[in-house]
């Protein structure tokens, strides 16, 4: 059998199997190990890594939508970096640079969370919550900087017997019936 330098041996030589295996039994380890992937030719290495960033992203219920505006000058800007390959996308930049800003602010944040007692994020009510704060004669001030929930099967009533006042910085979630009961309570 004669190989040129670039080509590769027969899969078929017992020798080039057991080649096979070892290499694949070391991607196997360097894959346990949080080492950077080497992908196979077979392109299951690349499959491996796109499971694996897939897993890395936020779902969609775990993240609210807002709108921002923006000149045209600063959108072109954005644009340009974004064909330039700084960025992958508009989204991309714009959530770099709100981390960024919230890096930077981080000490502020923490304090003022602390200042005000805030919870910092998530708090959920479900109905069994706020039965219990109503038999004991207790209504809550939620204050919560992230997500607020009040669980979809919470009635308009029950919500107003127990809840004092919502400051939320972040998002609040409750069915619409609450939300309209709750609103001279919404801070």
């Amino acid at each position: 059998m004669t190989t040129s330098a670039g080509a590769v041996p027969e899969a078929q030589h017992p020798h080039f199997q057991r080649l096979r295996t070892a290499v694949n039994q070391q991607k196997i380890l360097t894959h346990c190990k949080n080492q950077p992937i080497t992908i196979s030719l077979d392109g299951k290495g690349m499959v491996w890594m796109i499971q694996k960033v897939e897993v890395l992203r936020p779902k969609g219920g775990e993240t609210e939508k807002i709108t921002i505006n923006l000149g045209p000058v600063d959108l072109g800007q954005i644009d340009l970096l974004v064909e330039e390959g700084f960025y992958s996308n508009r989204t991309d930049l714009i959530r770099t640079a709100i981390r960024n800003q919230l890096a930077t602010h981080s000490q502020v944040v923490n304090e003022t969370v602390t200042r005000r007692a805030l919870v910092l994020g998530m708090q959920h009510f479900s109905k069994r919550d706020l039965e219990a704060a109503r038999a004991a004669g207790e209504r809550f001030d939620i204050q919560v900087l992230g997500l607020a929930s009040i669980a979809a099967d919470v009635s308009a009533e029950l919500a107003l017997e127990t809840i004092a006042s919502i400051v939320v910085l972040g998002a609040f979630h409750a069915s619409p019936a609450v939300k309209a009961a709750l609103a001279g309570r919404i801070a």
